[in-house]
């Protein structure tokens, strides 16, 4: 009896050694098979906790983030209605966890980085136009239509009760949270300790009360010694596909990095030597930058609306009103903590498998990938920004494809002037070809943006004109990717010539036609992002952030 019992016992335990050791393995493989293929899309964005520390700020400057953190929650809202309508109604008709997940990720049923391809059965193509104008509006009503208003940043087009189309403005639309949001930010103001960030608070109430942004911007333009910044309100027009004029509802709180904004404010002082060094005839180069625009170095601490949809961003250029530039130029930020996110989650993996291991050395964070991202922004404040023949913004002169060309432009223009400041002697002792490989080895990581976000459209530019010029070559056995340093040079320098001539000359025709042609994935580009997709990469962030993250 007692030799039955032992028996049993010892093929229990050897049944329970065998279950423990199969265990992790049938577990995982059960978790592989139940992941479905929206959890599969969720997992393309990496978590990321948006923090930073906070120390340094007094009690009053705590309150006031907290006070922002609420009106950047108004603008989550709004720029809700601005994609598709209200979002409550919307994600009540969603069961399924992880696709309301993902609808949330992407302000809608329409996946941001795939095309704006509609993940929920039910939902056709996005609009072009958003929900900024009629779903049945056609382009020969629109330009049929004589409106004073019609292109404003500020208006939507809605048919009044007879089915004729009519301009609302956003703070008549959107009235009940403007006000809210406008009282929150003089409440704000209270509390501020910089004179210069109290009047831009102010101020930028009273612009979303009355949709007059040019006192606000100039205000912003103003501040040099603010700790927080927070860049509010109706902004960019990406959004907007069907006309490229409708800005979008977004909130971005930043805290300043005092060191490294410091160590790159000496740049401003080079902005009229770089205008003039661009690769163009004289009369594309006269709009000469003003030196009242600067750079500075932030830690973002709050996403919503527009910049938190799909692909986040990782630098600011703004404000996008020529008028300012003219004035006063432009502010670029950088979002370092955003920046290195990125640049560690997603476009190291990249590198490591599609670039030639004999040029991975050259993929650096501080000394290639921030600069290249700073100086894009540089970019986007150089070149002209009204049309040399009838003095009209570029902007209005190319439409919806404003956008992928001046993207195009910034991301080329700052890596042309990187290399024009390695020659001023400004980068003695860099190596430019860090510059070059981190940049081929970023157009991967940006191409799948989809052909759906501008930024998206301009690598895919970037990507076949810089191939066409043999600045980067693949090796067909291995599938990867190295750099010729000559060749990368002088196709920089070509590709901004080429767009420079579209945007002074307001060629619209030439513009649809290089980023309809070339704005696409092609056969072997989809190859090598398939491998990337496979490769588990994300291709982007998504943040976890707010008040208790933030310990307020």
């Amino acid at each position: 009896m007692k030799k039955s019992i032992l028996t049993i016992s010892v093929l229990m335990s050897i049944l329970i050694i065998f279950s423990c050791n199969n265990a992790p393995k049938e577990n995982e493989e059960k978790e592989q098979k139940e992941l479905t293929e929206m959890e599969k899309k969720v997992a393309n964005y990496a978590e990321f906790e948006l923090t930073t520390t906070i120390n340094h700020l007094t009690a009053n400057q705590k309150e006031m983030l907290s006070i922002l953190i609420d009106v950047a929650d108004i603008m989550e809202e709004l720029f809700w209605l601005d994609a598709i309508g209200n979002k409550e109604e919307f994600l009540s008709k969603i069961e399924d966890e992880a696709t309301k997940q993902y609808a949330m990720i992407n302000y809608g049923p329409w996946d941001r980085l795939d095309g704006n391809k509609p993940f929920i059965e039910g939902y056709g193509e996005k609009p072009l136009g958003a929900n900024y104008y009629p779903q049945d509006i056609t382009e020969e009503e629109f330009e049929a239509w004589d409106h004073p208003h019609k292109m404003s940043w500020y208006t939507l087009v809605r048919r009044d009760d007879d089915g004729n189309l009519m301009s609302v403005w956003y703070h008549e639309a959107y009235e009940e949270q403007i006000n809210k949001a406008a009282d929150l930010l003089e409440k704000a103001a209270e509390l501020a300790e910089d004179e210069g960030f109290k009047k831009y608070l102010e101020l930028r109430a009273i612009a979303l009360r009355t949709d007059e942004y040019l006192a606000s911007d100039l205000a912003w333009m103003e501040m040099k010694d603010n700790l927080i910044d927070f860049v509010v309100g109706p902004i960019e027009s990406y959004e907007d596909g069907f006309k490229g004029a409708k800005a979008a509802h977004s909130g971005q709180i930043l805290i300043k990095d005092l060191e490294w904004s410091h160590n790159i404010e000496h740049f401003n002082q080079f902005l009229p030597d770089l205008q003039a060094s661009l690769p163009v005839p004289n009369e594309y180069k006269q709009e000469e930058p003003s030196d009242g625009g600067d750079m500075n170095v932030y830690y973002v601490v709050y996403y919503a609306g527009d910049c938190n949809a799909g692909s986040k961003n990782i630098a600011i250029n703004l404000p996008n009103d020529p008028r300012v530039h003219q004035q006063a130029g432009s502010r670029k930020l950088q979002l370092k903590n955003a920046m290195q996110a990125k640049f560690e989650k997603i476009l190291v993996p990249i590198s490591e498998l599609l670039v030639d291991e004999s040029q991975l050395k050259h993929i650096k964070f501080e000394d290639a990938f921030f600069q290249n991202v700073m100086f894009h922004e540089v970019a986007h404040g150089l070149g002209i920004k009204y049309t040399l023949n009838n003095n009209i913004p570029v902007r209005e002169a190319l439409e919806a494809y404003y956008s992928p060309i001046e993207e195009a432009k910034a991301d080329i223009g700052g890596l042309y002037i990187i290399t024009q400041l390695y020659e001023m002697g400004e980068f003695s002792e860099k190596d430019l070809m860090d510059n070059y490989v981190t940049f081929m080895a970023g157009i991967f990581r940006s191409v799948r943006f989809g052909v759906a976000s501008s930024h998206g459209k301009a690598n895919m530019m970037e990507f076949y004109y810089l191939q066409d010029k043999g600045a980067f070559n693949r090796d067909e056995e291995t599938g990867k990717y190295s750099v010729d340093f000559e060749k990368m040079q002088q196709a920089v320098a070509d590709m901004l010539h080429d767009i420079l001539l579209i945007q002074g000359d307001g060629n619209l025709e030439e513009a649809k036609k290089w980023v309809e042609n070339n704005g696409n994935v092609g056969e072997v580009l989809q190859q090598d992002l398939n491998r990337i997709a496979e490769a588990g990469i994300p291709k982007d962030i998504v943040f976890k952030q707010g008040k208790d993250v933030l310990g307020i």
